[in-house]
Protein backbone atom coordinates (compact mmCIF):
# COMPACT_ATOMS: atom_id res chain seq x y z
CA UNK A 1 0.00 0.00 0.00
CA UNK A 2 1.49 3.38 -0.98
CA UNK A 3 2.41 5.84 1.75
CA UNK A 4 0.22 8.90 2.03
CA UNK A 5 2.35 11.94 1.24
CA UNK A 6 1.49 15.41 2.48
CA UNK A 7 3.23 18.20 0.57
CA UNK A 8 4.01 21.43 2.35
CA UNK A 9 5.44 24.91 2.01
CA UNK A 10 6.95 25.17 5.49
CA UNK A 11 10.51 25.77 4.24
CA UNK A 12 9.33 28.49 1.85
CA UNK A 13 7.34 30.25 4.59
CA UNK A 14 10.27 30.02 7.01
CA UNK A 15 12.66 31.45 4.41
CA UNK A 16 10.28 34.29 3.53
CA UNK A 17 10.06 35.29 7.17
CA UNK A 18 13.66 34.60 8.20
CA UNK A 19 12.71 31.96 10.77
CA UNK A 20 15.05 29.07 11.60
CA UNK A 21 13.87 25.50 12.07
CA UNK A 22 14.81 25.81 15.72
CA UNK A 23 12.77 29.01 16.18
CA UNK A 24 9.71 27.45 14.56
CA UNK A 25 10.10 24.28 16.60
CA UNK A 26 10.33 26.24 19.85
CA UNK A 27 7.23 28.27 18.95
CA UNK A 28 5.31 25.04 18.24
CA UNK A 29 6.71 23.04 21.15
CA UNK A 30 8.26 20.32 18.97
CA UNK A 31 11.84 19.13 18.41
CA UNK A 32 13.67 21.07 15.69
CA UNK A 33 14.31 17.82 13.81
CA UNK A 34 10.55 17.39 13.48
CA UNK A 35 10.47 20.54 11.35
CA UNK A 36 13.15 19.06 9.08
CA UNK A 37 11.23 15.79 8.76
CA UNK A 38 8.08 17.74 7.86
CA UNK A 39 9.86 19.90 5.29
CA UNK A 40 11.40 16.86 3.57
CA UNK A 41 8.08 14.98 3.54
CA UNK A 42 9.47 12.25 5.81
CA UNK A 43 6.75 12.88 8.38
CA UNK A 44 3.12 13.95 8.00
CA UNK A 45 1.83 16.24 10.72
CA UNK A 46 -1.14 15.46 12.90
CA UNK A 47 -4.16 17.62 12.22
CA UNK A 48 -3.47 19.45 15.47
CA UNK A 49 0.13 20.24 14.48
CA UNK A 50 -0.91 21.28 10.95
CA UNK A 51 -3.45 23.71 12.39
CA UNK A 52 -0.90 25.10 14.87
CA UNK A 53 1.56 25.67 12.01
CA UNK A 54 -1.08 27.50 9.97
CA UNK A 55 -1.95 29.64 13.01
CA UNK A 56 1.73 30.43 13.54
CA UNK A 57 2.14 31.63 9.95
CA UNK A 58 -1.34 33.23 9.97
CA UNK A 59 -2.43 31.58 6.73
CA UNK A 60 -5.09 28.95 5.96
CA UNK A 61 -3.90 25.37 6.40
CA UNK A 62 -4.40 24.64 2.67
CA UNK A 63 -1.83 27.35 1.83
CA UNK A 64 0.79 25.24 3.66
CA UNK A 65 -0.36 21.64 3.15
CA UNK A 66 -1.70 19.69 0.18
CA UNK A 67 -2.15 16.12 -1.03
CA UNK A 68 -0.68 16.99 -4.44
CA UNK A 69 2.60 18.78 -5.18
CA UNK A 70 2.33 22.56 -5.26
CA UNK A 71 2.94 24.16 -8.67
CA UNK A 72 6.36 25.72 -8.96
CA UNK A 73 6.37 29.45 -8.39
CA UNK A 74 6.89 31.34 -11.62
CA UNK A 75 5.97 28.30 -13.69
CA UNK A 76 4.05 28.95 -16.89
CA UNK A 77 0.40 27.86 -16.66
CA UNK A 78 -0.46 24.80 -18.76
Amino acid sequence: MPTEVIYNRIAMLRAERGISRRELAEALGVHYQTIGYLERGEYSPSLHLALRISEYFEVPVEVIFATKPFPRLGAEPS
